[in-house]
């Protein structure tokens, strides 16, 4: 970019970077929507995403089942055939359904709007881990010359947290894979950079798992201190699968809302989390929960 050219104002978020993104019905409507074989399109050879949650793409397939494709998957013509852009879990939820084919839309875009768009959907749905994300941001740096202010404004995140999870590739990588896996908060991973001595970092780690550390206390191991008076603690928690009576209140707001819902309990609480697809598709649900159209 010559100097005296403007900067260009990078947009957030994936219809900054790709144009609205139609439902399936909107989709059918104007013309954009072309029918593509399961099997003829290719993964995004960007995806920062490295595992894919079984169970998660299990209730994925069952959204499916129940209400279809509420959103078209988006892919780019390459090399004779198609590779994905975004919704790489419908397209791995319509193969373990048996579906020989899946709706989608064509775009045409490049290696580097290839890796931030799959970079920011994952951000938008918070399924990335926090090594993974580092990586994308990483890879587009490297690969791409973007600057760390230029990507921070590109995946809708703060220079703040761009800088902070870029740090967590500088721990070893078997405290990455504990970071990764979930065994280790990036918390405590920020914790394990205050360490001088490199090579006790996996030692720490390894004890801040085995003994539930806290944060506060894997700090207080990390500058050196001795190690604070610990008051028993309950275990963790194994992870449940979602109940039947969640399923079921799951499915019937689906019926009724035609979107994407998940149910998440937390004691006698919980969150309720309800997904649109665009602004026509924001302003369709909130007139069905509102029971009248949006005026504000």
């Amino acid at each position: 970019m010559s100097a005296g050219q403007p900067k260009r104002r990078l947009g957030r978020g994936l219809e900054a970077l790709l144009g609205p993104s139609p439902t399936t019905s909107e989709a059918t409507a104007d013309g954009t929507l072309v029918q593509l074989a399961v099997d003829q399109v290719r993964p995004n050879p960007y995806q920062p995403r490295r595992v894919f949650d079984d169970d998660a793409l299990g209730e994925l397939a069952d959204s499916l089942r129940i209400s279809g494709l509420l959103q078209p998957i988006v892919v780019r013509s390459a090399n004779g055939g198609y590779e994905l852009i975004a919704g790489e879990r419908r397209l791995r939820a319509a193969a373990r359904l048996g579906w020989s084919a899946i709706g989608a839309i064509v775009r045409d875009v490049d290696d580097r709007t290839l890796l931030t768009l799959a970079l920011v959907e994952n951000l938008q749905r918070d399924q990335l881990s926090p090594i993974d994300e580092a990586r994308g941001y990483q890879r587009l740096m490297g690969e791409f010359g973007v600057s760390q202010g230029d990507l921070a404004e590109l995946v809708g995140r703060s220079r703040p947290a761009v800088a902070n999870a870029l740090r967590l590739l500088k721990l070893p990588d078997a405290v990455q894979d504990l970071v990764h896996q979930g065994a280790l908060s990036t918390g405590h991973a920020r914790a394990l950079l205050l360490v001088n001595d490199f090579r006790t970092i996996p030692t720490l780690a390894r004890r801040a798992v085995d003994d539930d550390l806290s944060v506060r206390e894997l700090e207080a191991l990390a500058r050196g201190d001795r190690a604070p008076q610990r008051r028993p603690r309950a275990g963790r928690r194994s992870a449940r699968k979602p109940d039947t009576d969640v399923r079921r209140v799951e499915d019937a707001l689906r019926r009724h809302l035609k979107t994407d819902v998940f149910v998440a309990k937390r004691g006698k609480g919980g969150r309720l989390t309800v997904t649109f697809y665009s602004n026509d598709d924001l302003a369709r649900l909130l007139e069905l929960i509102l029971g009248e159209p949006y005026a504000g």
